[in-house]
């Protein structure tokens, strides 16, 4: 876990948290506009609305600041996948996947962008993370879809490529979400069109996995 400068060096007070914060929301912004490259802490400092050196008392530079939201991000993200239940009914159990996905990309656009440019720049900062914690709970997840299969609960299927495409189309809301909007049009790109998404994905990955009589 990255911590913030000021939180490495005494008991922070609850004006220090807020102020961390604060950093982290307006880092969160710059990065997700901007990806890591494009972005500077004068940019940070500026959305922040604090002077550079003030910023740099509690982040000390740019890399601590995407650390610290990525590890908040792949927190969060993963907390959907975290809560498939082995002993719950299969179908309920991925359709609530879909929709708690969706739900994020609807409420954390940012987060999701923040993640895509990390990983489309070959995730240098968060390869460990990637082959560690985040393969083994999908190992772990993967293997419970391989039970739901061999009990004939669902079509037998590459759990892998399941849970990719799980995540490549409810991020697509978030990550090309000006894009989508424009395609649909105005008529349809109002927040009706999340619920649209959930039930087309619904469709799309439960009567696939549908055991054939």
């Amino acid at each position: 876990m990255v911590l913030p400068r000021a939180a490495q060096t005494q008991r922070r007070t609850r004006i220090q948290e807020e102020k961390e914060e604060q950093i982290l929301e307006a880092a969160l912004e710059v990065f997700a506009t901007h990806g890591f490259r494009g972005s500077t802490i004068d940019q940070i400092a500026e959305v922040a609305g604090m002077s550079k050196p003030n910023l740099l008392y509690y982040f000390r530079t740019k890399e601590a600041m995407h650390r610290a939201l990525i590890e908040r991000v792949l927190h969060s993200w993963l907390d959907p996948l975290r809560a498939f239940d082995a002993e719950g009914n299969p179908v309920s159990e991925i359709r609530s996947y879909i929709r708690r996905k969706l739900e994020m990309a609807r409420d954390f656009p940012r987060e999701s962008r923040l993640f895509a440019n990390e990983v489309l720049q070959g995730a240098p900062r968060i390869e460990d993370e990637l082959k560690g914690p985040l393969k083994a709970l999908v190992d772990e997840k993967a293997d419970v879809i391989r039970a739901w299969a061999k009990a004939g609960k669902i079509a037998k299927c590459d759990p892998y490529h399941l849970i990719f495409a799980i995540w490549s189309t409810t991020q697509h809301y978030a990550d090309f979400d000006v894009q989508v909007r424009a395609v649909l049009g105005a008529e349809r790109a109002g927040e009706g069109r999340f619920e649209d998404a959930a039930r087309f994905l619904e469709q799309l990955f439960l009567s696939g996995l549908e055991v054939k009589g």
